[in-house]
């Protein structure tokens, strides 16, 4: 009983500070184990990244980085410098994009991929998960089997889902080739283009990923109160006037955390790319990341330069959806 009393003394103040902490304070406090591993698994990673990006690329001998540089393999990404260029051979276009003129640098082109695929794959997937959610929402017989053929694409591995896209796009093979030809929509051979290719590859991801957008929508649609639907029809509102009134607005939060995650995830596009067309007809900034590290010649530098503007612009596109997050939400966010 004394040592009890004893150990109770030592940890008073203790207790006396957290009980006087602020409730904003407490809560940092109790994320504190959090932060202090994610600065371990996430921000030291990052920073090393950063700081390799200001070494030299060593292609000669063990060593893959050489002496400090600074800004330089910036500037020979951003400028499509030709000794940059040398290195990705193995990565260019095969075909024509749109709005990319004859000539731009493998960086721009990478850019511009990743940027239009992430816009265009969280467009569509928002759109087609959403309407998902509103027929799950719903109460029908046999709505359990439709949730698991809706979550199924879901559970496709990524190595699996390209492979089957690539079969039904292969000329000789599949069905799709032949289709999407006499619809004048895509050539004889779409995976030898990188325009047909992006598009290919766009279709696979929103056919895997909507389901994912579908449960996060249906969370929030199943939080909203429903004595707000009966108020509303006993108010003479008809079915639009209660999805743009009640439905959109409370479910915003949801749908903005959906997107949140599914833009950090198309901006990091890799696997389902180089498991259907390859890197070599649709690349990506990732794509450009993996091809540096273990390529014929593995520049280090470069490969970490690509990383970390890859995940500024991925910090663009969080910082924007946190302000829409506080904007519709209150300021919690």
């Amino acid at each position: 009983m004394s040592t009890e009393r004893h150990n109770r003394g030592r940890l008073a103040p203790v207790i006396d500070w957290m009980e006087n902490l602020s409730e904003a304070a407490y809560a940092y406090l109790l994320l504190a184990p959090a932060f202090a591993i994610l600065a371990v698994v996430a921000f030291y990673p990052l920073a090393s990244t950063f700081w390799i990006s200001f070494l030299e690329n060593q292609t000669r001998g063990a060593a893959s980085v050489g002496g400090f540089v600074g800004f330089q393999n910036y500037i020979d990404i951003l400028t499509g410098d030709v000794r940059l260029a040398r290195q990705f051979l193995d990565i260019q276009l095969t075909g024509s994009f749109p709005f990319i003129e004859p000539g731009v640098g493998l960086f721009q082109q990478a850019l511009f991929v990743t940027l239009a695929f992430a816009i265009l794959n969280v467009l569509f997937t928002t759109l087609i998960g959403f309407g998902q959610a509103l027929v799950l929402d719903k109460d029908f017989r046999g709505r359990r089997w439709v949730r698991v053929a809706v979550i199924l694409p879901w559970a496709v591995p990524i190595v699996i889902q390209g492979m089957i896209f690539f079969l039904i796009f292969q000329p000789t093979v599949g069905f799709g080739t032949d289709l999407m030809n006499s619809l004048g929509l895509f050539s004889a051979n779409p995976l030898a283009s990188s325009q047909d290719s992006f598009f290919i590859v766009l279709i696979a991801d929103v056919w895997k990923t909507s389901a994912f957008m579908a449960l996060l929508i249906l969370a929030g649609l199943q939080s909203v109160d429903r004595s707000l639907y009966d108020v509303a029809k006993v108010s003479g509102a008809s079915a639009w006037q209660r999805f743009r009134l009640i439905t959109l607005p409370l479910a915003l939060p949801a749908v903005l955390v959906a997107m949140l995650f599914r833009t950090m995830e198309a901006m990091r596009i890799y696997g389902l790319i180089e498991s259907t067309a390859g890197c070599t007809t649709v690349p990506s900034m990732t794509c450009m990341v993996v091809e540096a590290m273990f390529g014929g010649t593995r520049i280090y530098g470069t490969a970490a330069a690509v990383a970390f503007m890859t995940a500024a612009i991925i910090g663009v596109f969080i910082s924007i959806y946190l302000v829409k997050f506080r904007d519709t939400d209150g300021g919690i966010y």
